[in-house]
């Protein structure tokens, strides 16, 4: 199976009552345990590439990276998408250069200017087979090249998903309703709450449009603690509920966006690798435990979270 689009892939999502997991990828070890534990599960898959990640592994290694996933895992839908694209000119260089979907954030600017780059970006995507997402709202936190104050986040509002989606004809629409960007996305102490409201007003306008959401790692506290035990300084570490991601693909989010859990995972492991073996040196020791542990949280989230499992 070549590579796909995340058409079909959202079109059954959004009737199964379930989510496509959208997994940030930057080297081979954590694709290799995405797409293994999705492999097994029988999930379908959408591998991220942020515009951090092509500056750090280059894209060319990167897109050879997912074309293996591929052959090794034909048996389950792979797309690979471009998180967060800023401009036209990187979601060109990624739509030329082999990605079946790119992300095209202007939420930063003006209405009528996210409208117009959103345009633009749809065009050209459409003309090469390419599908589009788009977004509106300002999810506060910093991921990658991602950094917006909280000064300046703010929610979706659902009166204006109508015509965007009418004028820019993206594919697919990230929405702000309480996710953040990061690692850090509720105070310690506060109860977390997502604004469903927004999201079924969302779908209201929009039936049977898929909805995505982003930063939406839950920061498990398991990882979170052995960060903290084996020298780390992550206090206050704390993220989206399971259970209200798991109640928001039952409605009409068909892309949750996962990736601080898996740095997580690994950054912990590796970290108590080397506490209990100080000895070592050899890359292949330290990055297996870590590949491992990372395939088991995905498992986790494909089985508990996503709802996707099966589902290829």
């Amino acid at each position: 199976m070549a590579l796909v689009t995340t058409t079909e892939m959202f079109k059954k999502a959004y009737h199964g009552g379930y989510a496509v997991g959208a997994f940030n990828v930057n080297n081979m070890e954590i694709v290799q345990a995405i797409t293994e534990a999705c492999r097994e599960e029988k999930a379908p898959v959408i591998l991220q590439v942020s515009k951090g990640a092509r500056a750090y592994a280059n894209h060319t290694y990167l897109v050879k990276l997912v074309e293996a996933a591929v052959i090794e895992c034909p048996e389950i839908p792979i797309a690979l998408h471009l998180d967060h694209g800023d401009s036209f000119e990187t979601c060109k260089a990624c739509i030329d250069g082999g990605f079946t979907s790119v992300m095209i954030d202007a939420s930063s600017k003006p209405f009528a200017e996210n409208i117009e780059i959103t345009r633009k970006v749809v065009e050209y995507a459409h003309d090469h087979g390419v599908v589009v997402e788009a977004e509106l709202g300002a999810l506060a936190g910093i991921e990658d090249e991602v950094n917006v104050s909280a000064d300046n986040a703010h929610y979706t509002r659902p009166e204006e998903v109508e015509e965007f989606v009418s004028k820019t004809g993206c594919d697919s629409l990230a929405i702000a309703i309480g996710t953040s960007h990061g690692a850090y996305k509720f105070k310690p102490g506060t109860k977390p709450q997502l604004r469903f409201d927004i999201l079924e007003e969302v779908s209201r306008r929009l039936p049977e449009f898929p909805i995505v959401l982003h930063g939406s790692s839950s920061v498990p506290k398991e990882y979170v603690d052995m960060v903290n035990a084996y020298g780390g300084a992550m206090p206050g570490a704390v993220g989206v509920p399971e259970e209200q991601l798991r109640h928001a693909a039952q409605l009409s989010v068909c892309k949750i966006n996962i990736d601080s859990d898996l740095r997580l995972a690994m950054t912990g492991t590796i970290r108590k690798f080397f506490a209990e073996h100080p000895e070592k040196f050899d890359p292949r020791e330290y990055l297996k435990p870590a590949r491992a542990n990372i395939k088991e949280l995905v498992r986790h989230k494909l089985v508990d979270v996503l709802g996707c499992s099966g589902k290829a």
